[in-house]
């Protein structure tokens, strides 16, 4: 099989960025998205980061049109029927994607490849509410999906040795590289970070440090290029408490346990970046600590 054409579901921060560097391995790209507003935002962001790419000498003027002339949108799930692949990129819920891998197989051709950028969701209980669990995969991207160069590949229980390689393909067209993860929750990169981010959370909660000493401390001691604080705003703190709560339902062990004031920030609605106030305020020129 020949994968040419892939959808994508979800145009927000993840989906935008797939959608980026498809069209620029020379992918035809068909995203979608129930918020037209969202939509045609993404696009305005690829071509913006497409842009700086150009002005970074990074890829040339023709390279840029000729991706975003790849990239088409729709509202309609069922448009993206004709694809070979499709990358599920919505909210970090389980009964979202249910619903949209629901609505979406019996538009499917038999042979489409079926995957979840999911950061923790077992990829084995997604695929076994589909019609083809042995074409299905986890296809984890970091973010932001241009800069960072891994890509999760998780098999799950049924997954078939032709959708692994064909998939490993793709990531080397994309000029990525694989890390291969077994299917147990938050696979490789979250199973290690999360623990890290909910435990500097935890600091914070103790009164050990303030979020500038936390942040500091990491950087400069461990020479992380972003502090956990700041790197849990940047995420989104929703889905580092999703992502916390998978590890601690399905591992069953407290060392899991979402710190409570992680869940008290997202009950307040401070998401981070995304709502302008997270354990840093957005608001102004400068970010500034909330606590």
């Amino acid at each position: 099989m020949d994968i040419r054409t892939v959808g994508i579901i979800g145009a927000g921060q993840m989906g935008n960025g797939i959608a980026h560097v498809f069209a620029l391995s020379g992918y035809d790209v068909l995203l979608t998205d129930v918020n037209e507003a969202a939509l045609k935002r993404a696009v305005e962001l690829v071509e913006g980061n497409l842009g700086r790419q150009v002005t970074r000498e990074k890829i040339s003027a023709e390279d840029r049109d000729a991706a975003l002339a790849r990239i088409r949108t729709t509202s309609q799930l069922a448009d993206l029927g004709q694809s070979d692949l499709v990358i599920e990129a919505a909210t970090e819920r389980e009964s979202v994607k249910d619903a949209i891998f629901a609505e979406l197989v019996p538009h499917l051709k038999p042979d489409t490849i079926l995957t979840s950028n999911t950061s923790s969701i077992s990829i084995t209980r997604l695929a076994s509410r589909t019609d083809r669990p042995e074409k299905f995969m986890g296809f984890h991207f970091m973010n932001p999906v241009p800069v960072m160069s891994l890509v999760e590949l998780i098999r799950g229980i049924a997954t078939d040795e032709e959708t692994y390689r064909l998939l490993l393909d793709v990531v080397e067209r994309l000029g990525k590289t694989a890390a291969v993860a077994e299917d147990f929750p938050a696979f490789i990169v979250n199973r290690v970070l999360m623990p890290m981010i909910n435990e500097a959370v935890y600091v914070l909660y103790e009164g050990v440090g303030n979020v500038l000493s936390i942040d500091k401390a990491m950087k400069l001691g461990t020479n992380h290029p972003m502090g956990p604080l700041e790197l849990a705003d940047f995420i989104g703190l929703d889905t580092c408490l999703a992502i916390m709560n998978v590890l601690h339902d399905g591992l069953a062990d407290t060392k899991y346990r979402p710190c409570p004031l992680l869940t008290k920030y997202v009950e307040a609605g401070w998401l981070g970046r995304k709502t302008q106030r997270g354990f840093y305020d957005y608001r102004g020129d400068v970010p500034k600590p909330t606590r």
